[in-house]
């Protein structure tokens, strides 16, 4: 009662009521609230075949961070590998607004942060011409030195104080790097005086100083003649996060709010008329222990839609068939028992026996048929797409909770309902057979 109770009452009350609860209010994706979903393909071309999982973790963090700057409403932001289910495709960032319609204000929210890098200028490109130069591709010419946006803690806008009344008042931006960025900017100045570390901003070279000597405070200035709002305009976008690796728009979509309101109602209407005919084809045909399996199965149910809460869960259209999926699949355990408690009827042993026997014997095929379905679930899971993820995640986590109602639940209360019959006496009631029987046999 308290679980369930739980459950309704988390979804009724308002934030401003009792926050504390709201929040296990159950949460939606892009294809049941309305929304813009943007797919990015990111360019890992460039980065280590180890390193490619970190950065594109470390891309996921900076454009949620990002998102969540602007107070969008649960937004999702998901990395799709390359992988056998998904089709081979590159590896893609997913971007979910719940609640913005307007393609173009979504992009807006995700914004262009600049590519901030460090390059080494090749001793081989001192001795190019202008016109070898411009034949040369950047990294012809420039050494990459690892030192990127990544390593990025904060940028400050400043105003030169020095170097002449021309220079004096000159937008500048000093930019702090982390202590792993640190390092690494100390080894490059303390292993290259004396060499230009030119600094590039999405992909243009913006300023190129030569290294004097080692510098360990991590701090580094960049002034690449900007106007006072382009420099504030780059520190606001590094600060929001420059981008470990580039990224490329490729697809938008947009869901109205309608559409996505239309397909949560069919998805519950489907569960509810899904849970209605298991209930009925349960009761109708396995009669006292049909009704047990049905009360399991909203024991189940409950239980299921609090652990949903609880992770939580983002409900999307797929999710919510591989919901439905498991409620089906959460009779299989019972169904498996009642029918070995018939034969075992049948050679006349008593209601109490049968059923232990049943449990027993079903126990085994209960099991193997779960985990295959767990298996299943956890490779879609691992392999799929966004979708896929949602069908699998519901599904898995509903298999596991239906062995633990059916092996748990359904058999402490037809243990508790079964009579059990006199010391020495065989079989037991036409009465009884017939209510814990099933199907036509009487």
């Amino acid at each position: 009662m308290a679980i369930g109770f739980f459950v309704y009452k988390s979804d009724e009350v308002s934030p401003t009521d009792s926050p504390r609860l709201a929040k296990y209010a159950f949460k939606y994706g892009l294809d049941l609230n309305g929304g813009t979903e943007l797919t990015y393909r990111a360019d890992v071309s460039k980065i280590k075949s180890g390193d490619v999982g970190g950065a594109m973790s470390s891309l996921r963090d900076v454009i949620e961070r990002r998102v969540n700057l602007f107070g969008v409403s649960e937004p999702i932001v998901q990395v799709e590998n390359p992988g056998v289910v998904s089709g081979g495709v590159d590896h893609r960032l997913l971007v979910e607004l719940p609640g913005v319609t307007d393609i173009q204000e979504a992009v807006a929210l995700i914004g262009k942060t600049p590519q901030l890098e460090f390059r080494l200028l090749r001793s081989e490109a001192k001795n190019f011409t202008g016109e070898e130069l411009k034949n040369k591709t950047v990294d012809e010419v420039f050494a990459p030195t690892g030192l990127d946006g990544q390593y990025l803690e904060r940028a400050d806008l400043q105003f030169t104080n020095g170097g002449g009344a021309q220079l004096a008042g000159q937008p500048i931006v000093a930019i702090t790097f982390n202590s792993e960025g640190r390092d690494l900017f100390a080894k490059i100045t303390r292993e290259h005086k004396g060499e230009v570390l030119a600094i590039f901003l999405d992909g243009q070279v913006i300023s190129s100083p030569v290294i004097q000597d080692e510098i360990l405070d991590g701090k580094a200035v960049i002034s690449g003649g900007f106007t006072p709002d382009e420099a504030k305009a780059l520190v606001r976008d590094l600060n929001y996060g420059a981008l470990p690796v580039p990224i490329e728009l490729i697809s938008t979509q947009t869901i109205g709010a309608s559409l996505g309101q239309d397909a949560k109602t069919a998805g519950v209407k489907a569960g509810v008329v899904g849970f209605a005919l298991i209930v009925a084809f349960l009761i109708l045909w396995y009669r006292l222990p049909g009704i047990v399996a049905s009360l399991s199965l909203i024991i189940y149910i409950i239980l299921s839609l609090a652990v949903f809460k609880l992770i939580p869960v983002t409900f999307t259209a797929a999710g919510i068939a591989g919901f439905i999926l498991s409620i089906g699949m959460a009779v299989d355990a019972n169904i498996l028992i009642f029918e070995r408690t018939k034969e075992e009827l049948k050679r006349g042993k008593s209601v109490h026996d049968s059923l232990h026997e049943g449990f027993s014997r079903a126990w085994l095929s209960i099991r193997d048929s779960n985990i295959s379905s767990i298996i299943t679930a956890i490779i879609l899971f691992w392999l799929g797409t966004s979708a896929i993820k949602g069908f699998a995640l519901t599904l898995g986590l509903g298999v596991i909770i239906s062995m633990f109602t059916a092996i748990t639940i359904s058999r402490t209360f037809l243990f508790a309902i079964a009579p059990n019959p006199p010391t020495g006496r065989e079989g037991q009631g036409r009465v009884s057979k017939f209510l814990f029987s099933n199907g036509l046999h009487f």
